[in-house]
């Protein structure tokens, strides 16, 4: 009886591991404008990156930063489908410009990178604030610590210790 239970459990196994198939792959950059590694006299009205599957619309992030360090990426970033873009005004030097995002795949999941494009030719525009330097002067972003979540859970786990252990006392104390 022993032996047939554990081919059982064997053959039960076995099936959850072939019936469980493959894990889909997450999102992956496929192409954008300024294209990967390229050269640009001018750049686009948008940067962009197009993704081999549809996005998801919450929290996307794309930026361009400059071989000055600076932002150059302008407002928020769009999600259309498969592709996130943001505005770019003219550029400013010339050098190496990093396009940096941050998307949520269809399956949920968080996919980032950078790709990369060279300016040749000088433009006039103004850059943004370095990155980071736009948050407010306290480091905080308005919205409630860390150490409360942690402190409140803290309470209550003490809390329940206590009432599980006063509970028995009393039962043994009958």
């Amino acid at each position: 009886m022993r032996k047939m239970l554990v081919g059982l459990l064997a053959v039960l196994f076995a099936c959850a591991f072939a019936a469980a198939g493959t894990a889909s792959a997450h999102s992956g950059a496929v192409s954008s404008v300024p294209e990967n590694g390229s050269t640009v006299e001018v750049a686009p009205a948008r940067a962009s990156v197009t993704f081999n599957e549809e996005l998801q619309q919450s929290f996307p992030s794309l930026t361009v930063v400059g071989p000055d360090g600076r932002l150059w990426s302008k407002g928020k970033a769009l999600v259309e489908g498969r592709s996130v873009s943001v505005e770019l005004g003219e550029l400013g030097p010339v050098g190496e410009y990093t396009i940096a995002f941050r998307v949520t795949s269809a399956d949920g999941h968080p996919v980032s990178g950078t790709r990369t494009f060279t300016l040749s030719k000088a433009g006039t525009g103004t850059p943004g604030a370095r990155p980071g330097e736009d948050k407010a002067d306290d480091g905080g972003d308005g919205g409630v610590p860390v150490w409360v979540f942690i402190a409140g859970g803290v309470v209550l786990f003490g809390a329940g210790l206590a009432v599980a252990l006063l509970s028995g006392r009393s039962g043994r104390e009958k």
